[in-house]
Protein backbone atom coordinates (compact mmCIF):
# COMPACT_ATOMS: atom_id res chain seq x y z
CA UNK A 1 0.00 0.00 0.00
CA UNK A 2 1.35 3.55 -1.46
CA UNK A 3 0.43 6.44 1.08
CA UNK A 4 0.00 10.12 0.08
CA UNK A 5 1.79 12.89 1.33
CA UNK A 6 -1.12 14.08 4.10
CA UNK A 7 -1.40 9.90 5.09
CA UNK A 8 2.22 9.50 5.31
CA UNK A 9 2.76 12.68 7.74
CA UNK A 10 -0.68 12.17 9.43
CA UNK A 11 0.59 8.70 10.03
CA UNK A 12 3.90 9.53 12.29
CA UNK A 13 4.21 9.23 15.44
CA UNK A 14 7.64 9.07 16.55
CA UNK A 15 8.94 6.95 20.13
CA UNK A 16 12.25 5.65 20.84
CA UNK A 17 13.03 2.02 19.88
CA UNK A 18 17.02 1.54 21.44
CA UNK A 19 19.33 3.43 23.12
CA UNK A 20 22.79 2.83 23.41
CA UNK A 21 25.86 4.67 25.61
CA UNK A 22 23.37 6.03 28.36
CA UNK A 23 24.74 6.87 31.62
CA UNK A 24 24.11 7.27 35.32
CA UNK A 25 23.59 10.28 36.63
CA UNK A 26 26.66 10.16 38.96
CA UNK A 27 28.95 9.06 35.55
CA UNK A 28 31.26 11.54 34.11
CA UNK A 29 30.93 12.19 30.27
CA UNK A 30 34.37 11.82 28.92
CA UNK A 31 35.28 14.31 26.32
CA UNK A 32 36.56 10.94 23.70
CA UNK A 33 33.47 9.27 24.57
CA UNK A 34 31.37 12.21 22.60
CA UNK A 35 29.88 10.92 19.37
CA UNK A 36 30.99 13.57 16.80
CA UNK A 37 30.22 11.62 13.19
CA UNK A 38 26.65 9.49 12.05
CA UNK A 39 25.62 7.92 8.45
CA UNK A 40 23.97 4.75 7.63
CA UNK A 41 24.83 2.94 4.69
CA UNK A 42 22.72 3.20 1.45
CA UNK A 43 20.85 0.17 2.69
CA UNK A 44 20.19 0.74 5.76
CA UNK A 45 21.98 -2.49 7.08
CA UNK A 46 24.84 -0.90 8.83
CA UNK A 47 25.01 2.34 10.82
CA UNK A 48 29.10 4.29 11.68
CA UNK A 49 29.78 6.19 14.44
CA UNK A 50 32.39 8.13 15.38
CA UNK A 51 33.89 9.54 18.39
CA UNK A 52 36.17 12.49 19.34
CA UNK A 53 38.65 9.37 20.32
CA UNK A 54 38.91 8.75 16.92
CA UNK A 55 37.01 5.34 16.69
CA UNK A 56 34.63 4.42 14.05
CA UNK A 57 32.14 2.53 15.69
CA UNK A 58 29.61 -0.24 13.63
CA UNK A 59 26.01 -1.21 13.91
CA UNK A 60 24.33 -3.73 12.20
CA UNK A 61 20.30 -5.10 12.10
CA UNK A 62 19.51 -7.44 14.50
CA UNK A 63 17.18 -9.57 11.66
CA UNK A 64 19.91 -9.44 8.99
CA UNK A 65 20.54 -7.36 5.96
CA UNK A 66 17.65 -5.45 4.26
CA UNK A 67 18.92 -6.17 0.92
CA UNK A 68 16.27 -7.85 -1.30
CA UNK A 69 16.91 -12.13 -1.98
CA UNK A 70 17.08 -12.40 -5.79
CA UNK A 71 16.45 -16.17 -4.45
CA UNK A 72 13.29 -15.37 -2.44
CA UNK A 73 10.00 -17.59 -3.06
CA UNK A 74 6.79 -15.14 -3.65
CA UNK A 75 5.26 -16.14 -0.48
CA UNK A 76 8.71 -15.60 1.81
CA UNK A 77 8.48 -11.87 0.01
CA UNK A 78 5.26 -11.31 1.02
CA UNK A 79 5.40 -12.29 4.56
CA UNK A 80 8.79 -10.14 4.84
CA UNK A 81 6.87 -6.83 3.19
CA UNK A 82 4.01 -7.59 5.65
CA UNK A 83 6.80 -7.77 8.84
CA UNK A 84 8.73 -4.84 7.39
CA UNK A 85 5.31 -2.23 7.13
CA UNK A 86 4.88 -2.78 10.70
CA UNK A 87 8.49 -3.32 12.28
CA UNK A 88 11.08 -0.87 12.54
CA UNK A 89 14.31 -1.93 12.37
CA UNK A 90 17.13 -2.92 15.18
CA UNK A 91 20.33 -2.58 15.66
CA UNK A 92 23.38 -4.46 17.69
CA UNK A 93 26.53 -3.53 18.22
CA UNK A 94 29.01 -5.01 15.63
CA UNK A 95 32.70 -4.17 15.68
CA UNK A 96 35.07 -0.90 16.54
CA UNK A 97 38.42 0.24 14.70
CA UNK A 98 40.67 3.10 15.84
CA UNK A 99 40.23 5.34 12.78
CA UNK A 100 42.94 7.68 13.71
CA UNK A 101 45.27 8.68 16.43
CA UNK A 102 46.21 12.33 17.59
CA UNK A 103 49.13 13.77 15.67
CA UNK A 104 51.51 17.01 16.05
CA UNK A 105 52.46 19.19 12.76
CA UNK A 106 55.65 19.99 13.87
CA UNK A 107 56.09 22.27 10.99
CA UNK A 108 53.71 24.81 11.90
CA UNK A 109 53.70 23.86 15.98
CA UNK A 110 49.70 22.30 15.70
CA UNK A 111 48.40 19.85 17.36
CA UNK A 112 46.13 17.35 15.14
CA UNK A 113 43.46 15.60 17.43
CA UNK A 114 42.08 12.29 16.64
CA UNK A 115 38.06 13.46 16.90
CA UNK A 116 36.47 12.32 13.15
CA UNK A 117 34.54 15.13 11.86
CA UNK A 118 33.20 13.02 9.29
CA UNK A 119 32.02 9.32 8.20
CA UNK A 120 31.19 8.63 4.92
CA UNK A 121 30.00 4.36 3.37
CA UNK A 122 31.22 3.75 0.30
CA UNK A 123 30.07 1.44 -2.85
CA UNK A 124 30.78 -2.10 -1.93
CA UNK A 125 30.73 -4.27 -4.74
CA UNK A 126 32.39 -7.30 -2.94
CA UNK A 127 30.59 -7.56 0.09
CA UNK A 128 32.83 -5.66 2.25
CA UNK A 129 32.06 -2.75 3.44
CA UNK A 130 34.84 0.36 2.41
CA UNK A 131 34.11 3.17 4.97
CA UNK A 132 35.92 6.82 4.52
CA UNK A 133 36.67 8.89 7.92
CA UNK A 134 38.77 12.00 8.62
CA UNK A 135 39.81 14.25 11.27
CA UNK A 136 41.10 17.91 10.83
CA UNK A 137 43.71 17.17 8.07
CA UNK A 138 43.93 13.08 7.15
CA UNK A 139 41.44 11.32 5.40
CA UNK A 140 41.25 7.23 5.50
CA UNK A 141 39.85 4.54 4.06
CA UNK A 142 39.15 1.29 5.50
CA UNK A 143 38.06 -1.81 4.20
CA UNK A 144 35.97 -4.04 6.99
CA UNK A 145 34.99 -7.43 5.92
CA UNK A 146 33.69 -10.98 7.99
CA UNK A 147 36.23 -13.66 7.86
CA UNK A 148 36.11 -17.02 9.02
CA UNK A 149 39.21 -17.76 11.30
CA UNK A 150 40.50 -21.16 12.63
CA UNK A 151 40.98 -21.02 16.13
CA UNK A 152 42.97 -23.43 17.63
CA UNK A 153 41.48 -25.94 20.40
CA UNK A 154 43.83 -28.80 21.35
CA UNK A 155 47.05 -30.10 19.09
CA UNK A 156 48.30 -33.35 20.37
CA UNK A 157 51.89 -33.70 18.53
CA UNK A 158 52.82 -36.96 16.98
CA UNK A 159 56.40 -37.90 18.90
CA UNK A 160 57.83 -39.14 15.14
CA UNK A 161 56.52 -35.26 13.58
CA UNK A 162 58.75 -32.12 14.34
CA UNK A 163 57.83 -28.41 14.92
CA UNK A 164 59.08 -27.54 11.54
CA UNK A 165 56.79 -30.04 9.51
CA UNK A 166 53.78 -29.41 11.75
CA UNK A 167 52.00 -27.00 8.67
CA UNK A 168 53.23 -29.67 6.05
CA UNK A 169 51.70 -32.35 8.05
CA UNK A 170 48.38 -29.89 8.50
CA UNK A 171 48.01 -29.88 5.20
CA UNK A 172 48.81 -33.62 4.05
CA UNK A 173 46.16 -34.34 6.49
CA UNK A 174 43.33 -32.03 4.91
CA UNK A 175 44.16 -34.17 1.54
CA UNK A 176 43.40 -37.97 2.09
CA UNK A 177 44.82 -39.17 -1.56
CA UNK A 178 48.24 -37.40 -0.42
CA UNK A 179 51.09 -39.76 -0.26
CA UNK A 180 52.74 -39.91 3.59
CA UNK A 181 55.58 -37.33 3.46
CA UNK A 182 59.43 -38.07 4.29
CA UNK A 183 60.59 -34.60 4.35
CA UNK A 184 63.86 -34.38 6.51
CA UNK A 185 63.91 -37.96 7.59
CA UNK A 186 60.65 -37.80 9.33
CA UNK A 187 57.46 -39.45 9.53
CA UNK A 188 54.14 -37.81 9.18
CA UNK A 189 51.32 -39.73 10.60
CA UNK A 190 48.07 -37.92 11.35
CA UNK A 191 45.16 -39.92 13.33
CA UNK A 192 41.39 -39.05 12.73
CA UNK A 193 39.71 -38.02 15.77
CA UNK A 194 42.88 -35.00 15.31
CA UNK A 195 41.01 -32.52 13.08
CA UNK A 196 38.35 -31.67 15.98
CA UNK A 197 41.47 -30.76 18.47
CA UNK A 198 42.93 -28.93 15.91
CA UNK A 199 40.86 -26.58 14.45
CA UNK A 200 37.72 -24.58 15.37
CA UNK A 201 35.87 -22.53 12.94
CA UNK A 202 34.87 -19.15 13.99
CA UNK A 203 33.47 -15.46 12.78
CA UNK A 204 35.60 -12.57 13.39
CA UNK A 205 35.35 -8.80 12.14
CA UNK A 206 38.59 -7.16 10.37
CA UNK A 207 39.11 -3.54 9.53
CA UNK A 208 41.96 -3.24 7.80
CA UNK A 209 43.22 0.84 6.51
CA UNK A 210 43.26 0.70 2.30
CA UNK A 211 44.28 3.86 1.66
CA UNK A 212 45.58 7.18 3.75
CA UNK A 213 44.76 11.02 1.39
CA UNK A 214 47.31 13.01 4.02
CA UNK A 215 48.75 16.86 3.35
CA UNK A 216 45.71 18.20 1.30
CA UNK A 217 44.59 20.77 3.08
CA UNK A 218 45.80 23.84 5.38
CA UNK A 219 43.21 24.15 7.14
CA UNK A 220 40.18 21.85 9.19
CA UNK A 221 38.51 19.41 6.86
CA UNK A 222 34.63 19.91 7.87
CA UNK A 223 33.08 17.53 5.57
CA UNK A 224 33.68 14.73 2.44
CA UNK A 225 31.68 13.45 -0.16
CA UNK A 226 31.34 10.85 -1.81
CA UNK A 227 30.74 10.97 -5.74
CA UNK A 228 27.66 8.82 -7.64
CA UNK A 229 30.05 7.77 -9.91
CA UNK A 230 31.73 5.38 -6.88
CA UNK A 231 34.84 6.47 -8.21
CA UNK A 232 35.77 9.68 -6.47
CA UNK A 233 34.95 12.09 -3.45
CA UNK A 234 35.79 15.33 -2.52
CA UNK A 235 36.68 17.07 0.96
CA UNK A 236 36.32 20.40 2.00
CA UNK A 237 38.31 23.42 4.47
CA UNK A 238 37.22 26.62 5.07
CA UNK A 239 38.61 27.67 1.79
CA UNK A 240 39.23 25.19 -0.15
CA UNK A 241 37.76 22.05 -2.15
CA UNK A 242 39.30 19.09 -3.41
CA UNK A 243 38.53 16.42 -5.68
CA UNK A 244 40.14 12.73 -5.02
CA UNK A 245 40.31 9.39 -6.60
CA UNK A 246 39.50 6.10 -4.23
CA UNK A 247 42.32 4.31 -6.02
CA UNK A 248 45.17 7.59 -5.94
CA UNK A 249 46.01 8.31 -2.42
CA UNK A 250 48.87 10.62 -3.79
CA UNK A 251 47.01 13.22 -6.25
CA UNK A 252 44.23 15.36 -5.73
CA UNK A 253 42.63 18.18 -8.02
CA UNK A 254 41.43 21.27 -6.42
CA UNK A 255 38.43 22.46 -7.95
CA UNK A 256 37.33 25.41 -5.44
CA UNK A 257 39.56 28.05 -4.15
CA UNK A 258 38.64 30.82 -1.98
CA UNK A 259 41.57 31.85 -0.38
CA UNK A 260 42.29 35.48 -1.22
CA UNK A 261 45.48 37.04 -2.24
CA UNK A 262 44.97 39.07 1.03
CA UNK A 263 44.01 37.29 3.98
CA UNK A 264 42.95 40.11 5.36
CA UNK A 265 39.88 40.59 2.29
CA UNK A 266 38.84 37.30 3.60
CA UNK A 267 34.36 37.79 3.75
CA UNK A 268 33.22 33.64 4.51
CA UNK A 269 34.70 30.45 4.52
CA UNK A 270 33.43 26.73 3.37
CA UNK A 271 31.00 25.32 5.79
CA UNK A 272 29.95 21.62 4.28
CA UNK A 273 29.67 20.25 0.45
CA UNK A 274 27.88 17.66 -1.54
CA UNK A 275 27.62 15.61 -4.18
CA UNK A 276 24.78 15.77 -5.98
CA UNK A 277 22.91 12.20 -5.79
CA UNK A 278 22.10 11.37 -9.29
CA UNK A 279 24.72 13.30 -11.49
CA UNK A 280 28.25 12.97 -10.83
CA UNK A 281 29.35 16.51 -12.38
CA UNK A 282 27.28 18.28 -10.20
CA UNK A 283 28.51 19.54 -6.47
CA UNK A 284 26.83 22.27 -3.60
CA UNK A 285 28.94 23.55 -0.91
CA UNK A 286 27.97 25.94 1.67
CA UNK A 287 29.36 29.28 3.18
CA UNK A 288 29.79 31.59 6.10
CA UNK A 289 27.41 34.00 4.66
CA UNK A 290 24.17 31.82 4.44
CA UNK A 291 24.92 31.01 0.69
CA UNK A 292 24.64 27.58 -1.30
CA UNK A 293 26.51 27.38 -4.36
CA UNK A 294 25.83 24.96 -7.19
CA UNK A 295 28.39 24.10 -9.32
CA UNK A 296 29.12 21.89 -12.62
CA UNK A 297 32.70 20.54 -12.61
CA UNK A 298 32.35 20.49 -16.37
CA UNK A 299 32.01 24.15 -17.12
CA UNK A 300 35.95 24.71 -15.57
CA UNK A 301 38.86 23.28 -13.49
CA UNK A 302 38.00 25.88 -11.07
CA UNK A 303 34.38 25.71 -10.39
CA UNK A 304 33.94 29.21 -7.51
CA UNK A 305 33.77 31.39 -10.47
CA UNK A 306 30.65 29.45 -12.52
CA UNK A 307 28.60 29.00 -9.55
CA UNK A 308 24.81 29.36 -9.19
CA UNK A 309 23.88 31.15 -5.77
CA UNK A 310 20.76 30.32 -3.54
CA UNK A 311 20.49 32.81 -1.59
CA UNK A 312 17.38 33.80 0.33
CA UNK A 313 16.42 37.44 -0.96
CA UNK A 314 13.88 37.75 2.04
CA UNK A 315 16.98 38.04 4.58
CA UNK A 316 19.54 40.02 2.25
CA UNK A 317 17.20 43.24 2.44
CA UNK A 318 16.11 42.85 5.95
CA UNK A 319 17.32 44.39 9.11
CA UNK A 320 20.89 43.92 9.90
CA UNK A 321 22.65 43.43 13.35
CA UNK A 322 26.20 41.96 14.91
CA UNK A 323 24.80 38.68 15.02
CA UNK A 324 22.86 38.51 11.16
CA UNK A 325 26.63 37.03 9.47
CA UNK A 326 26.95 34.90 12.73
CA UNK A 327 23.52 33.23 13.20
CA UNK A 328 23.11 32.94 8.63
CA UNK A 329 26.36 30.64 8.71
CA UNK A 330 25.36 26.83 6.89
CA UNK A 331 26.46 24.21 8.90
CA UNK A 332 25.24 21.33 7.29
CA UNK A 333 23.47 20.74 3.39
CA UNK A 334 21.63 17.54 2.37
CA UNK A 335 20.46 16.30 -1.35
CA UNK A 336 16.79 14.78 -1.02
CA UNK A 337 17.17 11.50 -3.29
CA UNK A 338 15.07 12.95 -5.95
CA UNK A 339 18.23 15.70 -7.02
CA UNK A 340 15.93 18.84 -7.32
CA UNK A 341 16.03 19.32 -3.45
CA UNK A 342 18.05 20.49 -0.88
CA UNK A 343 17.91 21.07 2.97
CA UNK A 344 20.53 23.36 4.63
CA UNK A 345 21.08 24.49 8.02
CA UNK A 346 21.84 27.64 9.74
CA UNK A 347 21.35 28.33 13.32
CA UNK A 348 17.64 29.75 13.34
CA UNK A 349 15.92 27.94 10.38
CA UNK A 350 15.91 24.87 8.65
CA UNK A 351 15.41 25.50 5.27
CA UNK A 352 14.08 23.69 2.21
CA UNK A 353 15.67 24.39 -1.61
CA UNK A 354 14.53 23.55 -4.77
CA UNK A 355 17.69 24.28 -7.33
CA UNK A 356 15.84 25.21 -10.02
CA UNK A 357 15.09 28.48 -7.90
CA UNK A 358 17.84 30.05 -6.59
CA UNK A 359 15.90 33.69 -5.07
CA UNK A 360 14.05 31.95 -1.97
CA UNK A 361 13.83 28.56 -0.37
CA UNK A 362 10.59 26.75 -1.28
CA UNK A 363 9.74 26.69 2.91
CA UNK A 364 11.96 27.79 6.00
CA UNK A 365 11.03 26.15 8.90
CA UNK A 366 12.27 28.01 12.18
CA UNK A 367 14.14 26.43 14.83
CA UNK A 368 15.68 28.77 17.58
CA UNK A 369 13.60 31.60 16.53
CA UNK A 370 12.96 31.54 20.81
CA UNK A 371 16.14 32.16 21.29
CA UNK A 372 16.67 35.39 19.24
CA UNK A 373 16.49 37.80 22.29
CA UNK A 374 19.51 35.69 23.80
CA UNK A 375 22.07 36.03 20.66
CA UNK A 376 24.35 37.81 23.21
CA UNK A 377 24.29 35.40 25.72
CA UNK A 378 24.66 32.86 23.54
CA UNK A 379 27.77 34.52 22.12
CA UNK A 380 29.64 35.06 24.59
CA UNK A 381 29.32 31.30 25.91
CA UNK A 382 30.01 30.51 22.10
CA UNK A 383 26.94 28.32 21.88
CA UNK A 384 26.13 30.55 18.82
CA UNK A 385 28.77 28.90 16.94
CA UNK A 386 27.29 25.16 17.78
CA UNK A 387 27.17 23.39 14.14
CA UNK A 388 23.50 21.82 14.00
CA UNK A 389 23.43 18.82 11.26
CA UNK A 390 20.49 18.07 9.50
CA UNK A 391 18.90 15.08 7.74
CA UNK A 392 15.73 13.98 4.55
CA UNK A 393 13.49 11.10 4.87
CA UNK A 394 13.88 8.32 1.69
CA UNK A 395 11.03 9.83 0.10
CA UNK A 396 12.14 13.42 0.49
CA UNK A 397 9.05 14.08 2.54
CA UNK A 398 10.10 14.86 5.91
CA UNK A 399 12.85 16.81 7.48
CA UNK A 400 14.84 16.51 10.86
CA UNK A 401 17.49 18.35 12.86
CA UNK A 402 18.43 18.94 16.27
CA UNK A 403 18.38 21.80 19.04
CA UNK A 404 18.78 21.86 22.63
CA UNK A 405 17.65 20.45 25.54
CA UNK A 406 18.28 17.26 23.93
CA UNK A 407 15.46 18.11 21.10
CA UNK A 408 15.18 16.24 17.73
CA UNK A 409 13.01 18.58 15.18
CA UNK A 410 11.05 16.60 12.72
CA UNK A 411 9.35 18.77 9.93
CA UNK A 412 6.75 17.84 7.21
CA UNK A 413 6.62 20.29 4.05
CA UNK A 414 2.94 21.11 2.76
CA UNK A 415 1.29 19.40 5.48
CA UNK A 416 1.16 19.33 9.73
CA UNK A 417 1.77 22.12 11.81
CA UNK A 418 4.46 24.38 10.29
CA UNK A 419 6.12 23.78 14.18
CA UNK A 420 6.78 20.64 13.13
CA UNK A 421 6.82 17.83 15.58
CA UNK A 422 9.29 18.05 19.17
CA UNK A 423 10.70 15.15 20.69
CA UNK A 424 13.01 14.55 23.50
CA UNK A 425 15.99 12.07 22.39
CA UNK A 426 16.01 8.70 24.81
CA UNK A 427 13.81 6.58 26.64
CA UNK A 428 12.79 8.29 29.92
CA UNK A 429 10.62 11.49 29.14
CA UNK A 430 12.37 13.02 32.24
CA UNK A 431 16.11 12.73 31.66
CA UNK A 432 18.71 14.40 33.91
CA UNK A 433 21.13 16.94 32.04
CA UNK A 434 23.83 15.37 30.12
CA UNK A 435 27.01 16.74 31.89
CA UNK A 436 29.56 18.72 30.37
CA UNK A 437 32.47 17.54 28.97
CA UNK A 438 35.55 19.15 29.95
CA UNK A 439 36.25 21.98 27.37
CA UNK A 440 39.59 21.59 25.18
CA UNK A 441 41.88 24.29 24.35
CA UNK A 442 40.24 25.92 21.35
CA UNK A 443 42.54 25.30 17.91
CA UNK A 444 43.37 27.75 14.89
CA UNK A 445 40.33 27.49 12.80
CA UNK A 446 39.33 29.93 9.84
CA UNK A 447 35.80 29.35 10.75
CA UNK A 448 36.29 30.44 14.49
CA UNK A 449 37.87 33.85 13.43
CA UNK A 450 34.72 35.99 14.39
CA UNK A 451 34.11 34.52 18.02
CA UNK A 452 36.79 36.59 19.24
CA UNK A 453 35.76 39.56 16.86
CA UNK A 454 34.34 42.69 19.01
CA UNK A 455 34.09 40.38 22.07
CA UNK A 456 35.41 43.02 24.24
CA UNK A 457 32.52 45.89 22.95
CA UNK A 458 30.23 43.16 23.69
CA UNK A 459 30.77 40.94 26.78
CA UNK A 460 29.26 43.42 28.76
CA UNK A 461 26.20 43.93 26.54
CA UNK A 462 23.97 42.61 28.56
CA UNK A 463 22.76 43.32 31.50
CA UNK A 464 23.42 41.10 34.17
CA UNK A 465 23.64 37.17 33.70
CA UNK A 466 20.11 35.83 32.88
CA UNK A 467 19.91 31.83 33.16
CA UNK A 468 18.36 30.54 30.06
CA UNK A 469 15.75 28.38 30.28
CA UNK A 470 16.66 25.79 27.81
CA UNK A 471 20.04 23.60 28.22
CA UNK A 472 23.08 24.59 26.36
CA UNK A 473 25.15 21.70 27.54
CA UNK A 474 22.50 18.86 25.85
CA UNK A 475 22.41 19.73 22.49
CA UNK A 476 21.60 17.15 19.82
CA UNK A 477 24.17 17.92 16.72
CA UNK A 478 24.69 14.99 15.12
CA UNK A 479 21.67 12.66 13.20
CA UNK A 480 21.27 10.17 10.32
CA UNK A 481 17.91 8.97 8.59
CA UNK A 482 17.84 5.80 7.77
CA UNK A 483 16.71 5.64 3.73
CA UNK A 484 14.38 3.07 2.99
CA UNK A 485 12.22 3.77 6.88
CA UNK A 486 11.34 6.39 9.38
CA UNK A 487 14.16 5.67 11.76
CA UNK A 488 16.19 8.52 13.12
CA UNK A 489 19.75 7.74 14.22
CA UNK A 490 20.45 10.90 16.93
CA UNK A 491 23.74 11.45 19.38
CA UNK A 492 23.80 13.17 22.49
CA UNK A 493 27.12 13.63 24.02
CA UNK A 494 28.34 9.78 24.32
CA UNK A 495 24.77 8.58 23.80
CA UNK A 496 22.95 6.71 20.55
CA UNK A 497 19.42 6.73 20.38
CA UNK A 498 17.07 5.29 17.87
CA UNK A 499 13.60 6.43 16.93
CA UNK A 500 10.71 5.36 14.46
CA UNK A 501 7.39 6.62 13.29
Amino acid sequence: MILNREEASASLEWKCSQAFGERNPDEELQDVDIVSAIEFDKTGDYLAVGDRGGRVILFETVGGKNTPNQHISISELEKEMDFTSTSHPEYRYKTEFQSHEPEFDYLKSLEIEEKINRVRWCAAPNGSMFILSTNDKTIKLWKVRDQKVKKIKEMDHFPFVSSENTLLAEKNFMNEHNPPSFAHGYHLEWTENMATKIANVGNSVHARCQKVYPHAHDFNINSISNNSDCETFVSADDLRINLWNLEISDQCFNIVDMKPSNMDDLTEVITSAEFHPIYCNLLAYSSSRGFVRLVDMRQSALCDHSARILRDAAESHGSKSFFTEIIASISDIKFANDGQHLLSRDYMNLKLWDIRMDSTPVVTFKIHEHLRPKLCDLYNNDSIFDKFECSVSGDGLHFATGSYSNLLRIFSHGVGSAGGITVEAGKNENRKPILQAAPRARRSSLSNLTRGLYRQAHENSSSGHHELSYNLSSKLLHLAWHPTTNLIACANGNSLFFHYA
